[in-house]
């Protein structure tokens, strides 16, 4: 409703993408974003044909290596800064979607270009910025820090 009425009023609403929780024998996978270096989960823009959650699950293959049960509900949102080709920032909502890796290939599209680590949800909480991430992180079962 707010997105609507936002649209009306002049407001663009904020673009979304499809990010990646890719849980591990009890771990999180964390990958370095290209541009920044900073921690983040395997994220990127819908794409044609198919859902928000296959889109998440196509973004940890090609990032990550990544294939695995994807679960097709979210199990969360989080805002982060986007930066646009002009270099401005632009508030962008991440729909997170939660796929039990069963293989970690070594050779997939963005091998050699992004650090990739298993952690346990805790430490993960604590290397990414945004804190709707750390939030979703630390509310993971076994996480050793609480939601905040």
């Amino acid at each position: 409703m707010i997105r609507f009425l936002s649209t009306l009023l002049g407001r663009r609403p904020r673009p979304l993408q499809a990010g990646a929780l890719c849980l591990h024998q009890g771990r999180v996978l964390l990958i370095r974003s290209l541009d920044s270096g900073r921690w983040i989960i395997p994220k990127g823009w819908p794409m044609a044909g198919r859902t928000l959650a296959g889109a998440a699950m196509q973004e940890a293959w090609e990032e990550a290596g990544i294939r695995g049960r994807l679960r097709p509900d979210p199990v969360g949102h989080f805002l982060y800064a986007k930066r646009g080709k002009g270099g401005l920032p632009r508030e962008t909502e991440v729909s997170v979607y939660l796929i039990d890796v069963t293989a970690i290939a070594d050779s997939y599209p963005e091998a050699g270009r992004r650090e990739r680590r298993f952690l346990p949800p805790a430490e993960a909480a604590d290397l990414v910025g945004e804190p709707g991430l750390k939030a979703l992180l630390r509310a993971i079962p076994g996480s050793a820090h609480p939601p905040a």
